[in-house]
């Protein structure tokens, strides 16, 4: 068994002093407080926090960021503009850059302190049309065995062009599915995960799938337990082309016609009225929300001010992986409030403190995101932690009390000394162990895949 001794540990119950954690096969099986001097610790670690979900990721958009930010022909940018720049690499990707790509990003999610990623995959077919599915979650499994992060699968159904284009188009053809077929991937992975890796199932989106396919997506996840995804209402273009087809907004018509819980989880949810607010709080389902990519694409902003104080749960994601920092997702979403209500600490709804409010509630709704019962630094759950470098500058004269307020607003690289995942180091000194291969073969990785810039 693994000892660790924490000198300050983020325990459920808050913060505790002289913590020791005892580790066997993965999972925390002691987090005792009150113990000075263990003589038998395997480690001596000042401050010890739980690793957090990224519950969005599209992992082979890492190789798209920083590559977007020019001015198109269109005149006005948008997220159509840069989804045709999506299309492009989706149109070259084959397993082995999936591969490389999504172990770039997994590697970096680590030393930034992300210990699990929930996986929106749905890049099913080779550049020829042929299915590739299989192949492609082979591709992320390997990713994550090799950067050793928890992953929780998510393999997406898309169907068709828009509400009123029941077909794809081709430069969607990577991505569509049947369902039956569909239906049959998501079972062959969920039958072959282990360890590690665990399965949900997701839908693109209301725009990309019919409901009667999102019928039976819904009815696999009740019936297995899984976690279901779904975008929805990212952009205004969305809510108006939902309201002309189906005369309702996207959440308001989710809502009316399925059992909306605990196991669903919206993205985005970026543009909601305020009963649509209300009742999506009131049906315990997590939204994500990505406020870098949402940001960068410039979707608009998620009315957070209400959603929290009715009940809301929240996890964060870093999407198109434009950032990997879970403190700078939670900075802005913070920072996006504030410009909006021209206030400050406007997320702070049961904490006065907003680094203590946002970590606490994306830490649980990450793991209700991910269909994870336990979490955290308590005895049952997956040995997934960071330890925080104690004497750098940024924590200095930082107690119980601001810690957390620290690492959200000192606003540079976050001090992480070690970062474990399954009982297992995966960070030392602050970078991950197999960092400089991964980089390596990710820039091999785009050479191939024609991403190098002139």
């Amino acid at each position: 068994m693994k000892r660790i001794l924490a000198r300050r540990a983020l325990l459920p119950t808050g913060w505790a002093e002289d913590v020791l954690l005892g580790i066997r096969e993965g999972e925390i099986v002691e987090a005792s407080a009150g113990v000075p001097s263990p003589p038998d610790a395997d480690l001596t670690a000042g401050i010890v926090i739980p690793g957090l979900t990224n519950a969005h990721s599209h992992a082979f958009q890492r190789a798209l960021a920083g590559r977007t930010e020019h001015r198109s022909g269109a005149g006005r940018d948008s997220f159509w503009t840069w989804r045709e720049r999506m299309y492009e690499l989706t149109g070259r990707l084959d397993p082995r850059g999936l591969t490389a790509i999504a172990r770039q990003a997994y590697t970096e999610m680590l030393a930034a302190g992300y210990t699990s990623v929930a996986e929106f995959h749905y890049v099913f077919r080779d550049p020829a049309g042929r299915d590739d599915a299989d192949a492609m979650f082979e591709a992320l499994r390997q990713a994550a065995a090799d950067s050793g992060i928890r992953l929780i699968y998510l393999p997406v159904l898309y169907e068709r062009a828009g509400f009123d284009r029941p077909a794809p188009e081709p430069r969607q053809r990577r991505f569509a599915m049947e369902v039956e077929s569909f239906l049959a991937h998501q079972e062959r992975a969920a039958d072959g995960a282990s360890g590690r890796v665990t399965v949900g199932i997701g839908a693109h989106s209301l725009r990309a799938v019919s409901e009667p396919s999102l019928r039976r997506v819904a009815a696999r996840a009740a019936g297995s337990g899984a976690p279901l995804h779904i975008h929805i209402a990212e952009q205004r273009r969305e809510v108006e082309d939902c309201l002309a087809a189906c005369n309702a907004r996207p959440v308001r018509w989710l809502l009316e016609r399925f059992d909306v819980d605990e196991a669903w989880c919206l993205v985005h949810a970026t543009h909601l009225d305020d009963a649509e607010t209300r009742d999506l709080a009131a049906s315990g389902a997590v939204v994500c929300l990505c406020p870098s990519t949402e940001g960068n694409l410039g979707d608009g902003l998620f009315p957070l001010e209400r959603f929290l104080p009715a009940g809301g749960r929240i996890a964060i994601g870093s999407d198109s992986h434009v950032t990997i920092n879970p403190f700078e997702e939670l900075r802005w979403l913070e920072y996006a409030q504030r410009l909006h209500s021209e206030s400050r600490n406007v997320t702070s709804v049961e904490d006065p403190h907003v680094g203590r409010e946002l970590f606490r509630r994306v830490l649980a709704g990450g793991a209700q995101a991910a269909g994870q019962s336990r979490f955290g630094l308590a005895p049952g759950a997956p040995a997934d932690l960071v330890v925080l470098d104690a004497g750098d500058p940024m924590l200095a004269g930082h107690g119980p009390a601001t810690l957390l307020d620290a690492l959200l607003f000192s606003g540079y690289r976050v001090p992480i000394e070690r970062v474990m995942v399954h009982g297992e180091w995966k960070v030392a000194g602050g970078r991950h162990v197999d960092r400089t291969r991964t980089a390596r073969d990710f820039a091999a990785a785009l050479a191939r895949l024609g991403m190098e810039s002139p």
